[in-house]
């Protein structure tokens, strides 16, 4: 499929100009990594985030990536720095980076949150780089462009949300599912690539 080729990703990302959320006082600021893996079939970084309590996304599928820290110089350091922190990644020695998508502001059921993420997006430019994950890093799993972008991957997932079983949409990775906030991501960079694709992702 021609618009998921690498070139074709590069060239649609040249031409964005990523849609940028309302701050306010309050609202923290986060980017995440989004890393392409080229090959026949590209391929997209997810990390599975370790179980942790008070986490709003304990144990759900991500890219990696934080909170922007003080000393960071802009949001793509901050992408930079969680990446190497979390998977010992070194995106400035080993990724490309190719633009941002549209900023998404994060909204946890449950959670009086109100965090914007800026979602970086690399090309990983040494396949064969090793990564260590640290103790918030449960797994680091590979998911196809091209099932996700033609539906091939979907799936639902259950979720507990006010003591209630409800079903969500996400994209199966392995042994997991990429849903929630991660989803939404997902839905602008192939609505970027895809102008005829119809968004998966609720609010999350």
């Amino acid at each position: 499929m021609s618009i998921l080729k690498i070139d074709s990703i590069i060239d649609r990302l040249d031409q964005h100009q990523p849609l940028l959320q309302e701050m306010v006082p309050g609202t923290r600021e986060a980017a995440v990594a989004a890393i392409l893996r080229p090959g026949p079939q590209p391929e997209m970084l997810f990390i599975l985030r370790a179980s942790k309590d008070g986490d709003p996304w304990s144990g759900h599928m991500a890219f990696p990536g934080g909170h922007r820290e003080p000393s960071d110089a802009s949001l793509r350091a901050t992408a930079e720095r969680e990446t190497w922190e979390e998977i010992g990644l070194d995106l400035t020695q080993h990724g490309r980076y190719l633009g941002q998508l549209d900023q998404v502001r994060a909204n946890p059921r449950g959670r009086n949150i109100d965090m914007v993420v800026t979602p970086v997006v690399y090309i990983l430019e040494n396949p064969d780089v090793v990564m260590t994950p640290n103790y918030e890093v449960a797994d680091i799993l590979w998911g196809s462009l091209r099932d996700m972008h033609t539906g091939d991957s979907l799936t639902q997932r259950q979720s507990i949300v006010g003591n209630r079983p409800q079903a969500f949409t996400g994209y199966q990775v392995g042994n997991e599912v990429v849903w929630g906030l991660t989803l939404r991501m997902l839905d602008h960079f192939f609505g970027l690539l895809d102008p005829s694709f119809k968004p998966r992702g609720l609010e999350g």
